[in-house]
This record gives C-alpha cells, structure tokens and sequence, in this order.
C-alpha cells in the first residue's frame, strides 16, 4: 500500500505546475457516517508532506455523529485524551477542485497503511477484508451505480421543491424515465460528469430515474475496490458542489419523498483468481450460489450499514425495485442480490439494497464479508425470486433491532473487525437517541 515519497512528491511538483493559481488543497477522508473531514492545507504545505512530514489528524474525527457531533463511545472521545493518528496521502487523488469560487486542490487521506491505522475508519476496514481476500487468491472487480435527486436551491418551510426545467422554467414534477429529461437538465448533468472525469474517476452512463428530478450514474468497473470506493465517496461531493454552482441542490438522500422511489447505490462485484478466471462462473456456477448464501446469510446483519440512518430505512419496501426481505434472483430488480445476464467470463452479482447516502467502502466491505463467508461455508441459497416470488428472510427495519442484529454477530465482528463493530453500532445507537431528542409539529398535531 505505501508509495514512495519521490512518487508523492512528484505528482504534488506537477499539479503545481499545471495549476500555478492554487495555492490551498483539502485533505479529506470519510467519517463513518460518510461525511469528509480533514484540513486545508497550504499547497507548500503539502510538497512536505509528500516528501515523509507526517500528517496527523485527531482519530475521533472518523467517529463524528451524523450531525457532526462526538459521542462517547467506550474509552473514545472523552477519555483517550482525544489523541492524534496518522494519516497518509492516498496517490493519484490530486486534482482540481472546479465547483468552489478560489482555485482550490483537493486529495485523499487515509490511516490504512499506516504503522497505526484507526481500527474503525471505514477505508481501512475495507482494505483489512480486501487484503484477506488477496491472500485467498480472491481478485475483486467492483463497479458503482448512484441514484441522486436534484431540488430547487431554496427550500420551502425546510421541504425540498422540484427543481426547476431550465427550458420551461416549470417544475420537473412528474416522475419519468423520459430521455429528453437529460436533455432538459443536460448542462448540469454534463457539468457533473465532466467534473467527475476531472477528479479521476471512470464515470460512465447517466440515467434519467423514475422520481422526478432523479438520476443516476454509473461507473466503469476497476480492479481496485479501494479505488472504486473512492470514485463513489467523490462522486458524492463533487456533484453536491456542481450543482450548487448550477442552481440547485444534489441529495444522496435516501427517500427524499415518500411517494417517490428512493436513492440505492447499487454495487456489480466479480471475483477472479490470479490468473484471471472468474471464480463465480467455476464448476457450473456453483460458487456463485455459495457466495449468494453467504450475502444473503450477513445481510439482515449488516442493516446498520446498508442502511445507516431512519430515513434509509424508509426506502425498503412499498416502492419500485426496493427490496422488503434478503433475496435473490436472475435478472430480477426486486432481489437484494441481482444476477444480470452475461457471459462467464463477466458473471457478477449486483448488491442493491444500500441507500445512495451509504458509506460505500463499509457497504463494499460488508457484501465483500458476505460473498467470502458464502465461499468458505458452501451453503446453498433458499430459492430465487424466479422460481418462487416468496421467497426471501426478514431482515431488521427498525434501527436499535439492526443495531442488535449486528453487534453481537460472530461472523460480522470476525470479517469486519470486533472493535469496529462495536463503535460502529454505538455511533448508530447514539444518532438514533440524537435524533429522538427532537419534538415535531407532527407531534402536537397528534397529542397536544
């Protein structure tokens, strides 16, 4: 994982050439809610850094709350001192930020890799499974789908509203799959895509959604699962930002609307051997049936992960192509576990249960525990939703009962580390308590 720093320190020396105006880049990383974090740095600054300065940030920062806040989780935050951790640049993730008013930089940051890495920061609990697999001879190939919803830039009584056809000046209300909504929206959609492309990342076809106002992108599929987890949390940001410049709001919000279809990240994984044989298309396909067991057998307790707040609970169920139970099927869009059509050198599994605001390397990480489990254990899966449209098992739709499913969960806390479970289902717990602390208008409507 570590990179020379000449090699560093080169590509800090050209992005300075080629972009003589910026004299400041964020350093960010992703919180276990999926938020970014880090420091502004002097670009001087970084030239240091890249040559072996070392980088520190405070650990709790990867713990922060969804809204930002510390909790106490065992000895962290309150009583550690709140200590500072290692950080390291993540190479090739130096570019120009395009979306904000100054000419800015931005750059990844990670502890995996480091002598130290933060057990719980979410990048390294995926390139922990990530390494493990590589040592089984198991070759991940990985490719991202984000579905988004634009909104008008000012909310209505803290509601989002439609955003506004850039044609007609009226709303996009109406919920379509319509190709000239690309067209009508087309100069931030391609803002969005090109701006993508400028941060590295491989983004591939845009798709005009069934809610109104909603799209989705997909990217090309990367041996790098780590690097195909970065293009997602990116993408993230810099379309918030993009749209932002355009007029509107960008949400990876779940379900924005109740009777509108919500956000998913849908997540196409390939597993090969050294030698670059699709192992799931083995002995007549086989192992893809142990490794959907094993999906299907973690899923109702990684519900914490796949769906990180209430709102993406709401998701699940009652709308298009929202899973309500942990199932499988062949070219099925109502499964959790998707198998498109495709020839045994591409087979794949499509995971489609995570919400759009989910933290793709935990999300990445967790279907990753899943498929290895169902390769180890060789269990048959129950029934496809083509042979039996009942067919499926309950997962938690409530948060404290997903918290519970995971915490205590054998195989979860031995694939994705004991003390990140832990922290990670307290930080849940506690934002579910957070957000209870709160009375609505609904609430005096009803009671008062």
């Amino acid at each position: 994982m570590k990179t020379p720093p000449c090699a560093l320190l080169a590509e800090v020396r050209t992005f300075r050439q080629n972009h003589p105006d910026v004299r400041y880049v964020d350093l960010i990383a992703l919180d276990i809610p999926g938020h970014f974090y880090g420091k502004r740095y002097p670009v001087e600054m970084l030239e240091k850094v890249a040559a072996g300065s070392p980088l520190k940030l405070p650990q709790n920062a990867v713990l922060l709350g969804v809204q930002g806040g510390l909790f106490k989780i065992g000895d962290y935050c309150f009583n550690d001192g709140d200590p500072d951790a290692n950080r390291r640049l993540v190479p090739g993730t130096l570019k120009p930020v395009s979306w904000e008013s100054q000419p800015l930089g931005q750059m990844l940051i990670t502890s995996d890799g480091t002598d130290a890495p933060i057990e719980f920061e979410p990048r390294e609990v995926l390139a922990r499974v990530l390494q493990r697999l590589q040592h089984k001879g198991i070759h991940p190939m990985v490719a991202f789908e984000l579905e988004f919803y634009l909104f008008d830039k000012k909310l209505a009584n803290g509601l989002p509203q439609f955003p506004r056809d850039p044609l007609s000046d009226d709303a996009d209300d109406q919920p379509n799959l319509h190709i000239e909504r690309l067209s009508r929206f087309g100069v931030v959609l391609d803002d969005m895509a090109q701006t993508a492309r400028d941060q590295g990342i491989d983004s591939t076809v845009i798709t005009a959604e069934l809610g109104p106002g909603q799209f989705e992108i997909n990217f090309g599929h990367s041996d790098d699962a780590l690097r195909a987890a970065d293009w997602a949390a990116l993408f993230c940001r810099s379309t918030r930002g993009v749209a932002l410049k355009h007029g509107y709001h960008a949400s990876f919000m779940a379900k924005p609307y109740l009777q509108f279809p919500g956000s998913g990240m849908h997540v196409h994984i390939s597993l090969y051997d050294g030698a670059g044989n699709n192992l799931l298309a083995a002995h007549q396909q086989q192992p893809l049936r142990h490794a959907v067991a094993g999906c299907l057998q973690l899923l109702p307790h990684c519900m914490p992960i796949f769906a990180p707040n209430h709102n993406a609970l709401r998701r699940l169920g009652g709308t298009v192509n929202a899973a309500t139970r942990a199932s499988w099927g062949f070219e099925d869009r109502d499964a959790c576990v998707r198998i498109p059509e495709s020839d045994p050198r591409n087979l794949r599994i499509e995971h489609r249960l995570a919400s759009a605001d989910a933290n793709p390397y935990l999300v990445l990480a967790a279907i990753l525990a899943g498929l290895e489990h169902g390769l180890e254990t060789r269990q048959e899966p129950i029934a496809p939703l083509n042979d039996d449209r009942s067919s499926g098992t309950d997962f938690p739709v409530e948060m404290l009962d997903a918290v519970r499913a995971m915490q205590h969960h054998r195989v979860v806390r031995d694939t994705l580390g004991a003390e990140f479970v832990d922290v990670y289902c307290e930080n849940k717990r506690q934002d579910h308590l957070a957000f209870q602390q709160e009375i609505h208008a609904r609430e005096y409507r009803w009671f008062l």
